[in-house]
């Protein structure tokens, strides 16, 4: 299984996600737990890789943990993302490994991994994100 820790940032009622350079689909931010790392760290390592900003210690919420095929893998190897809201400082910018960022609605979910489906949803139904 992939263990990967993801940032929710909703902005106008819709979702941050992220183009890696060189993939099709949009990923939530985050990316896989380093050895030994907690969740926090690693939200606080992978914001900053990502999105060059500095998640506030200490203000992480958890909103859910979700699984799915693992996109471009072989079948049955599946990714877990546990998904997080977090303040952070500095306005979100695409890092040298991201292609480029954007604000997704519900309509663009297919747009997403499969794993991110599930917490397009679940932040539809929660009256989040339009």
């Amino acid at each position: 299984m992939i263990d990967k820790i993801a940032l929710l940032h909703i902005e106008n009622r819709k979702l941050l996600c992220t183009l890696s350079k060189g993939k099709t689909l949009y990923y939530i931010p985050g990316g896989k737990r380093e050895q030994g790392e907690s969740d926090e760290e690693t939200l606080i390592r992978e914001s900053k890789e990502e999105l060059n900003v500095d998640v506030i210690p200490g203000t992480y919420r958890y909103y859910g943990t979700y699984r799915a095929q693992a996109d471009g893998k072989a079948e049955g190897v599946v990714v877990q993302v546990t998904a997080y809201f977090a303040s952070f400082k500095g306005t979100p910018e695409a890092s040298s490994e991201i292609d480029r960022i954007d604000w997704l609605s519900y309509d663009d979910k297919m747009k997403s991994s499969l794993v991110d489906h599930a917490i397009f949803d679940d932040l539809k139904k929660d009256g989040l994100i339009d």
